[in-house]
């Protein structure tokens, strides 16, 4: 008979977070790329500090509640994002629908390590000196992705998350946060110091801390929920695995404001380091890929130090992708542990095998593989990451939000709120999450569009 220790059905028995790393890890999970090059875009475009203001309003409204639901199901199910919903006394129907909530993180996973390859190669170009070689920022960053390089890179970031993944819980992913976490917040502020005493700075820090309500609209307000959503790594399965590895004298109340404090610091902090340094280089903070790794390069080509500065920016950028990539992973393989009682190391093999061979199409989507470059309008890459996003995620959310709300007697003992805030807490899950998280849903598939 297997111990308590060994019995992979029971994760949160057997492996458990301490407080401090419980948190840092969720932070871990929440502090991806999205932050860095969509967080500030979407800010300028909506009106600055008037939408960081609607975001704080979003992220209290929808993000918290739903982040203590799943923080909640997950400590009270102690199973997999799958099975948590049925073991936390759900009715069976939620297990098949949890399986959604396995799903898309598996998915993102492939694109997200191909992502943070990219990361790891231009912070290695950086601090080399070789990025800044050829000033032609747009036709290097095309080069490398229509090659054959983007694949070892993706096997370099699959290997350093599937490893630490492979060490458990507390000798992995604790750990893993505990070095990376700090190391990250220092590497803030140095970025953030560096950019706001460039020359014409000024003008960026105006530009996003200076109020313009005239920009405020009904699609600014389903931006800012969509990202407040996205942002916590909320629908996606996460924060539920998360959960069944946390103590029961864990209080998730605070844990919930911590964590959704790390999550606004990080968004901010971010404004302050992209806005700066692209009015400093008259760069336009347009969203995705083309900032970070074309026009922010160019910029550090043309600052004192620009491949030092250059190369802690992608250092940093690798840490938000590995944190991320970590608790993604952690997710499929609890659920194959719970699922088949399979070992940690096992499983964690298999599905970074399945998440690297499935991930191919997408690292070979940018030129390399025609048939996959132009698929109704979109390369592979972009539809997996379109699928996963604007479906996958807030149907998870909904799931969550209609099981906590009506469908879980437990919920008061499992979130361990007072009894007002508890009220306050079942009616946003009831009444307004839903609604929010449906709108959202939507407004992403383009069923509501403004013009």
């Amino acid at each position: 008979m297997k111990s308590q220790l060994n019995n992979p059905a029971s994760p949160g028995k057997s492996d458990r977070f301490s407080s401090a790393g419980f948190i840092l890890a969720a932070i871990g999970s929440s502090v991806g790329l999205g932050n860095m090059w969509k967080f500030p875009y979407i800010t300028g475009e909506h009106g600055g500090a008037a939408f960081f203001l609607l975001f704080i309003i979003c992220l209290i409204v929808i993000g918290l509640p739903v982040l203590l639901a799943e923080l909640a199901i997950g400590r009270a199910g102690r199973g997999s994002a799958a099975t948590s919903f049925v073991k936390a006394g759900g009715p069976k129907v939620f297990g098949h629908l949890g399986l959604l909530q396995v799903i898309a993180p598996f998915l993102i996973l492939t694109f997200y390590v191909i992502v943070a390859g990219w990361t790891l190669h231009y912070a290695v170009m950086s601090f080399s000196g070789n990025l800044y070689n050829n000033t032609d920022f747009g036709g290097q960053f095309t080069t490398f992705t229509e090659g054959y390089m983007p694949i070892i890179w993706q096997i370099v970031a699959i290997a350093i998350t599937g490893w630490v993944v492979a060490k458990g819980i507390s000798g992995g992913i604790e750990k893993f946060n505990k070095v990376l976490i700090p190391g990250l917040i220092i590497l803030l502020i140095v970025l953030m110091i560096r950019a706001v005493t460039l020359p014409g700075a000024g003008a960026g820090v105006s530009f996003f801390l200076n109020p313009d309500f005239s920009k405020l609209s009904p699609e600014a307000a389903l931006v800012a929920l969509g990202h407040a959503f996205f942002s916590l790594s909320l629908g996606m399965g996460i924060l539920l695995t998360y959960g069944a590895y946390v103590d029961k004298r864990q209080s998730l109340g605070p844990a919930t404001l911590a964590i959704g404090a790390g999550d606004l610091i990080y968004a901010f902090i971010a404004g302050l380091i992209i806005f700066p340094t692209t009015a400093s280089f008259g760069i336009e903070p347009n969203a995705g890929p083309s900032l970070v790794f074309i026009a922010l390069p160019a910029a550090f080509s043309a600052m004192p130090l620009g491949a030092f500065f250059g190369g802690l920016f992608f250092i940093l950028l690798a840490i938000a992708a590995l944190t991320s990539s970590v608790s993604l992973l952690e997710v499929p393989t609890s659920y194959v542990m719970d699922r088949w009682h399979w070992g940690r190391t096992k499983s964690v093999v298999v599905i970074s095998a399945l998440v690297m061979l499935i991930g191919l199409p997408s690292a070979l989507s940018f030129g390399i593989v025609p048939g996959l470059t132009d698929i109704g309008g979109k390369n592979f890459f972009d539809w997996l990451d379109f699928i996963t996003s604007n479906i996958l995620l807030p149907v998870g959310g909904l799931i969550t939000t209609i099981f906590a709300g009506y469908f879980w007697k437990k919920a008061a003992d499992a979130a361990g709120l007072k009894a007002g805030w508890f009220r306050v807490w079942l009616f946003m899950l009831r009444y307004i999450a839903p609604v929010l998280v449906f709108l959202v849903l939507l407004h992403t598939t383009g069923v509501i569009k403004f013009d």
